[in-house]
């Protein structure tokens, strides 16, 4: 389903992103996002991969794998030993891509993390991250991006990844104690030191929790 976005808004989350040393593309199709990726990347770049359901119905692991790149994408490990080994290098790759569960017009990126790896990785380690927005993550506010981790993008992701807490049944955050809780690091990124780092793509399509 396609969201009428204006292109007044569009613009001026990107240019409260570039005020904040975050550089953003605009894609109208995730079609297009995929060949702006490959534009980025080049060909013999050590890639690393957020779990994402944005990137999984992109299928950027496989695209990238059959031109070339050697790509380190945790959800094609097959044990646990291996995920973790997968997330540790990943923080030291050429490029990393990800998605947000939340961006605000005024260019704050918000996300929350099971483990952390992903955070991680977008704040510091990979020498470039491109993070991939569809037009449904972004909120009028810092407040409402937060409440959309906590109550929409969490409790779906839970439920994705096969845990149980609360807010999988509630829909909402109770800010439980469940040894299934997946929200366990909630980051804000602000801007970036370096401002050739850091490039988000917005893409005018819905996808994504």
């Amino acid at each position: 389903m396609r969201k009428l976005m204006s292109k007044e808004k569009i613009n001026k989350l990107m240019d409260n992103l570039n005020q904040r040393k975050i550089n953003s593309y605009y894609a109208e199709t995730f079609e297009e996002a995929v060949d702006e990726i490959l534009n980025l990347i080049p060909k013999d770049s050590l890639v690393g991969i957020g779990n994402s359901v944005t990137l999984k119905r992109m299928d950027i692991t496989n695209i990238l794998t059959k031109r070339g790149n050697k790509v380190l994408d945790k959800t094609m490990a097959k044990t646990k030993e291996e995920v973790r080994e997968l997330k540790r290098k990943s923080l030291l790759t050429d490029w990393y891509i990800t998605g947000t569960n939340a961006i605000s017009i005024d260019g704050h990126i918000i996300n929350v993390d099971h483990s952390g790896n992903r955070v991680a990785a977008m704040i510091y380690g990979p020498d470039k991250v491109i993070i991939v927005v569809g037009e449904n993550k972004i909120t009028n506010s810092l407040e409402e991006a937060i409440y959309r981790v906590k109550n929409i993008a969490s409790p779906k992701n839970a439920k994705r990844a096969g845990f149980n807490p609360p807010c999988v049944e509630l829909g909402r955050c109770v800010d439980c104690k469940s040894p299934d809780r997946v929200c366990n690091s909630l980051v804000i990124i602000e801007g970036q030191h370096d401002k050739d780092r850091m490039i988000v793509i917005i893409v005018g399509e819905e996808e994504g929790f």
